[in-house]
């Protein structure tokens, strides 16, 4: 028997990353499997790895009724909703405010946060009439960076504070009825993007052996230079009724160790700076 065995879930940005890799396990665990995915070649991609098991959907999370749109195919094709893991979102390359040059901030400051904290909002209003039918839960994907001032640059440990806030607020007003929560994954190899607005559309996360010769480096405990699937079991924790059922407003954080070491520190320009200059 799986943990998850009868139960349907919903997952945006289910078609790389650590949004594939959670499809993937709640496969594996028993799950009914609806996605939301932005590019139609993950979506086909999915659909034909996981037969009857996951009915994938084109769609952008930023637009409220693509998110109503995933909710219903995912009901129709599977009968009901039991969970919703937001996860989409986009990266920032640990820019620092003083890097973006202020014509361009005003447009990456919206598609930051339309990804990263509109699209989980759109998420779950459309996610919640189906979720109090069968007394299901949610959970996002945070980050180390919104629990610290570092692990991204301004705009993403920002929107990831937004995160965290959500979930909270969340647990808060949906209780008792859905729980809510979040995984917080730190240094993850994906092809998470940045936004175009910064010309960082083709840019993504590290992969797998840059992953590990960096933490070899960073003298991190575990040195795994973690990849997706390392992280989808703590979803399965909070998603499954009989293992979490007492646990809401929870954040689960999977930093690949950073937690025992601290987690690195990109010095500031201004910090570079004063190490430069007499006292």
């Amino acid at each position: 028997m799986g943990w998850l065995d009868g139960k349907t879930a919903l997952i945006t940005g289910g078609g790389s990353g650590i949004g594939r890799a959670v499809v993937e396990r709640f496969v594996q665990e028993g799950a009914q499997v609806g996605a939301l995915e932005r590019f139609q070649e993950r979506v086909d991609e999915v659909n034909s790895a996981f037969g009857d098991s996951v009915h994938a959907v084109q769609g952008d999370v930023t637009r409220y009724e693509d998110n109503e749109r995933a909710v219903a195919e995912t009901v129709r094709a599977f009968g009901k909703l039991d969970i919703f893991i937001g996860n989409a979102g986009i990266f920032d390359a640990q820019v620092f405010l003083a890097d973006i040059e202020a014509e361009r901030l005003g447009s990456a400051f919206d598609e930051m946060y339309n990804i990263n904290v509109k699209g989980y909002l759109f998420g779950a209003k459309t996610a919640v009439p189906e979720l109090e039918k069968t007394g299901g839960n949610m959970v996002f994907t945070a980050s180390p960076a919104g629990l610290s001032p570092v692990g991204g640059g301004i705009l993403y440990v920002t929107s990831k504070h937004a995160v965290v806030g959500l979930i909270h607020r969340l647990a808060y007003e949906l209780a008792p009825d859905i729980r809510v929560n979040g995984v917080a994954p730190g240094g993850v190899a994906t092809d998470l993007r940045g936004p175009a607005a910064l010309g960082m559309a083709d840019q993504y996360v590290s992969g797998v052996r840059r992953r590990v010769e960096e933490a070899k480096a960073r003298g991190e405990t575990l040195q795994l230079g973690v990849q997706p699937e390392d992280v989808a079991g703590a979803y399965v924790y909070l998603a499954s009724e009989d293992n979490s059922r007492a646990v809401t407003g929870v954040i689960i954080p999977t930093p690949g160790s950073m937690g025992t070491r601290g987690q690195y520190v990109q010095q500031s320009p201004r910090q570079q700076a004063a190490q430069t200059q007499p006292r």
